[in-house]
């Protein structure tokens, strides 16, 4: 068969069929056209790949049938509208529906942290085990407030984003063991706690709030979050309901997986604080505001935004097309 005739007494049909793909408005009998022009397309396309299945005719053919195929079963949404659905439904829908296990968490926290700095505060021992008395002094004189200016704000800005970026995405990701959440706020509790125990030992308490508050009212909220969604993925097998566990595990893993990217951005705005307000010379009461303003910000979105996404059956997981087909189950 010869191709180069095959293609120009179809080549209109091919063409008409890409003009209707590319027009943006189709009425009721456009629409109809473009299905029609779509089956005769694909059968030409057959035909085509049978005598030539790598020649120009097929490529370009099959180009037209794809930007065909995208407009008949829906075209993906613009940008705009993604990022729009992403920070107005899903996102705070999936930070809202964590929000009681992220005070749980949260209260756990700073219980452990306080235990800590008490032990290590009132128990000479204790203090004496951490390093000599020059070292333990000099950490609490000077390499405390020191660590937050010692490198470029914004080089330290980008280090502390990056650093807590990958605990949170850790902790939503290796939720699903059971025990790696515990295991790192704990570890993270008993970090804070000594650090507070030894300040206080040295009359520096106020230093150790007045610094560490700033950026850890959202920093260490945000490490609480994502603790908060991987302990519910790891729920979301042992207790998966009237789903299968895969399902059950499936829908809470992209649900969730929500808030590790959402925590991308959070702990940017912490970064930019610990960085840039932390260690400035602005006044204490200004400084802590700040913090207090972004924490502010954050349970707003969440309790405001969440709470109407959620009422509008949002839940943080994929729209149906992108999460795949749903087996039915009694």
């Amino acid at each position: 068969m010869d191709l180069d005739a095959y293609t120009a007494v179809h080549r209109s049909l091919w063409e008409r069929l890409d003009a209707l793909a590319r027009t943006r408005r189709l009425d009721a009998g456009q629409a109809d056209e473009l299905l029609e022009l779509y089956g005769r397309a694909s059968a030409h396309l057959a035909v085509v790949q049978a005598h030539d299945p790598d020649g120009p005719q097929a490529a370009g053919l099959s180009m037209v049938l794809a930007r065909a195929r995208n407009r008949i079963t829906g075209a993906p949404s613009n940008a705009a509208a993604g990022f729009s659905r992403f920070f107005v439904e899903q996102l705070p829908a999936a930070f809202y529906r964590i929000r009681w296990l992220t005070v749980v968490l949260g209260a756990l926290f700073c219980l452990v942290a306080a235990w800590f700095g008490l032990w290590v505060a009132q128990e000479p021992q204790v203090l004496a085990a951490l390093g000599s008395e020059d070292q333990v002094r000099e950490y609490a004189e000077e390499r405390f407030t020191g660590y937050y200016s010692e490198n470029p704000a914004a080089s330290f800005a980008g280090q502390v984003w990056t650093n807590n970026a990958w605990i949170a995405a850790q902790e939503v990701a290796f939720g699903i063991t059971g025990y790696f959440v515990p295991y790192v706020l704990f570890l993270n509790a008993q970090g804070v706690g000594i650090s507070g125990g030894v300040m206080a030992a040295h009359g520096e308490l106020d230093t150790f709030f007045l610094y560490i508050l700033p950026h850890g009212f959202m920093e260490l909220t945000a490490i609480f979050i994502a603790g908060a969604a991987g302990l519910r993925i790891f729920w979301a097998w042992v207790a998966p309901g009237q789903r299968t566990r895969l399902d059950s595990l499936a829908a809470e893993g992209r649900s969730l997986m929500t808030v590790a990217a959402g925590l991308v951005l959070v702990l940017a705005v912490s970064g930019v604080v610990e960085g840039f307000v932390t260690p400035s010379t602005l006044p204490h009461w200004l400084r802590l505001g700040l913090g207090a303003a972004v924490l502010a910000a954050y349970w707003t979105y969440t309790l405001v935004l969440g709470r109407r996404a959620v009422r509008a059956g949002a839940t943080g997981d994929l729209e149906a097309h992108d999460a795949g087909a749903r087996r039915l189950t009694a």
